[in-house]
């Protein structure tokens, strides 16, 4: 049927057969609240967060792919996309994401007014990020701000205000980002030094590898500093020397900067953001 066909373009349009992406949202945006509450925070806020992000991830592609759909059309990964193939009109692919940002904005107006202005900022930076890269040589810095606004959204959400810890755990998310983004990036080089297209990959051309490492580092270290004296658990820093691992076994999908290996190591990544969120939620279980 006609509208069974339209709606499975409509889920193709928001990705929803890869969860991969909202995941990578919801892993912070999860620890954020569980730190910011000591432990489970409560239905309704883990509700409102869990379905939040599911919606302003697929609000988030909607955009972007309207913003990329001339480059879309030149890389091999996306050339098939509803909107860059014609399938899902721009106006359809607008109306589907101001619905969808719409349904998320409705969910936060159940919190309080700190992160209600919150969420206007992180939708303001989810709307600049598609044009970054036509301007910004490291345009995964700004992704690493609108996926780590979860952090001090929960922190509002929970407490009123949002402390310094929660904008060290955003930096930290913001190391993360830039690494796991980088290795979505580094898919892609070829098609976007062709199109001119700027990606943190090809600013950092030869010490590519280097830099995602450090920054998957660097997103450790910050959260074990940071988080030490509040989920000081054994189990915790297993989980982080869990992640620790998983990064060893990224090094070795990239290394040799494969297509197939980057595209493996990035979408990964949830399971290392899993790890290190179930470190904190248990070691709060059992302290």
């Amino acid at each position: 049927m006609r509208w069974r066909k339209k709606f499975n373009l409509y889920l193709a349009l928001i990705r929803w057969d890869r969860p991969a992406g909202w995941l990578l949202l919801l892993w912070p945006a999860l620890a954020g609240l569980w730190v910011a509450a000591g432990g489970f925070p409560g239905w309704h806020l883990f509700g409102v967060f869990v379905l939040g992000t599911v919606l302003m991830r697929s609000a988030g592609c909607c955009i972007n792919d309207v913003a990329d759909r001339e480059f879309d059309k030149h890389v091999k990964r996306t050339a098939g996309r509803p909107v860059t193939t014609g399938a899902v009109s721009v106006k359809e692919a607008l109306m589907v994401g101001a619905l969808l940002a719409l349904l998320a904005f409705a969910l936060v107006l159940t919190t309080n007014a700190l992160t209600i202005g919150l969420s206007c900022a992180a939708l303001a930076v989810t709307l600049a990020y598609p044009y970054a890269k036509r301007f910004v040589s490291m345009p995964q810095a700004v992704l690493g701000i609108a996926f780590g606004m979860g952090i001090p959204m929960a922190f509002a959400a929970v407490r009123g205000d949002v402390p310094p810890l929660a904008w060290w755990l955003m930096l930290g998310n913001l190391f993360w980002v830039l690494a796991y983004d980088t290795e979505y990036a580094m898919v892609d080089r070829d098609d976007d030094l062709r199109i001119g297209i700027k990606t943190s990959a090809i600013t950092l051309g030869r010490w590519d590898v280097l830099v995602v490492t450090l920054c998957y580092l660097g997103f450790i270290g910050v959260w074990s500093v940071t988080l030490g004296q509040y989920v000081a658990n054994p189990l915790f820093y297993l989980a982080m020397s869990l992640a620790l691992a998983q990064v060893a076994w990224h090094f070795t999908l990239i290394r040799s900067r494969s297509r197939d290996g980057c595209f493996k190591a990035f979408r990964l990544n949830h399971w290392l953001g899993f790890t290190v969120f179930a470190g904190i939620a248990v070691s709060y279980f059992f302290r």
